[in-house]
């Protein structure tokens, strides 16, 4: 009688997700999206309020939700997400690294710089990966637009202008409380528009600018801009503000050779993104591209979990800008 030849397939790790933090992004952005991942899935949820920790829980098909934070992580996940209020950051990091989990942290990464760095070491004491939700960078057309000034193609940087402004009055959202949120425009959008001049520029050695209300007034600013140098370039100029209804975002990248703009890409979730490329000499063109930004982020970061290599948002991403935050708001008092 003939056999039959059986072949065992080597068994498909997935990345086991833990949330804390339940707040409208954690349920409307960030959890739908881990679910159109293949090689990852949600355990376990942690609120301090335990009927939201198990509504979501239960709305996203992980075992189970908790409002204890010790028991929480207890479950058995490998990679950490925290959503939670960025007052929470730094205890619930530090936490979780010595249970040997892996740390995804919403920006900004901590109160402050002090925080920041002991997240960092402690991360790298237990032999964990700390990265922040910096998205903007993983968008193809980001991606692509860094390409071409690794590549020469635009020649050396003159100035990076970046701006995300949107319209934001106050509430009794904890991002209005300083206590809680550490700063407003600055802290909540500028983090984002540093880490993209850093992406693009590199280094930045030097920063100026002003931190002011113009239109709200609350505990908090809602209009920051900064002029950043760069190390091995030009300059940088970043605004970001919670006050403007009609915003027209966007990140322009001018070098000695060409011009690079990015629209639709900051902000904007709807429009396909688009890049522009104007080089000396060339005939305009652009790429058009609708991309989840955030599907891009979590993709690299299961890939990091499952070959066991450094995420490319770091922490260390997240303390220098912090660092850079820290120092604009010096020189703003």
């Amino acid at each position: 009688m003939e056999r039959k030849l059986k072949i065992h397939a080597p068994r498909v790790k997935k990345i086991r997700w833990g949330v804390a933090g339940c707040g409208g992004f954690a349920e409307n952005s960030f959890l739908p999206t881990l679910q159109q991942l293949k090689r990852s899935r949600l355990v376990s949820v942690y609120s301090h309020d335990l009927n939201r920790a198990e509504n979501l829980a239960g709305k996203f098909g992980a075992e189970k939700g908790y409002d204890d934070f010790s028991e929480f992580l207890k479950s058995d996940f490998d990679a950490l997400y925290i959503g939670s209020v960025n007052a929470d950051h730094h205890w619930q990091t530090i936490e979780a690294a010595k249970a040997g989990k892996h740390i995804h942290c919403e920006k900004p990464l901590a109160l402050n710089s002090k925080q920041a760095e002991d997240m960092v070491k402690v991360c790298e004491k237990n032999k964990v990966f700390l990265s922040v939700n910096y998205t903007h960078r993983f968008h193809p057309l980001v991606s692509k637009a860094r390409e071409f000034i690794i590549d020469g193609m635009i020649g050396r940087i003159v100035n990076i202008n970046a701006s995300f402004n949107i319209d934001y009055a106050p509430c009794n959202n904890y991002r209005f409380q300083k206590e809680k949120s550490g700063g407003g425009a600055l802290r909540d959008l500028g983090t984002h528009m540093l880490d993209m001049l850093r992406y693009f520029g590199g280094t930045i050695t030097d920063i100026n600018g002003f931190i002011d209300n113009v239109i709200y007034t609350s505990e908090v600013d809602d209009f920051a801009s900064g002029l950043v140098k760069f190390k091995k370039s030009g300059y940088g100029y970043f605004n970001v503000s919670y006050n403007v209804k009609e915003p027209l975002n966007r990140i322009e990248i001018l070098g000695y050779k060409g011009t690079l703009v990015l629209e639709n890409i900051i902000g904007s979730h709807q429009k396909a993104g688009k890049l522009i490329i104007k080089i000396n000499g060339q005939k305009q063109f652009a790429f058009r591209k609708k991309s989840n930004k955030l599907l891009f982020a979590l993709r690299h970061l299961q890939k990091s979990y499952l070959e066991n290599t450094p995420p490319e948002n770091s922490g260390k991403d997240g303390l220098e800008n912090m660092k850079l935050m820290e120092e604009l708001e010096k020189k703003c008092r």
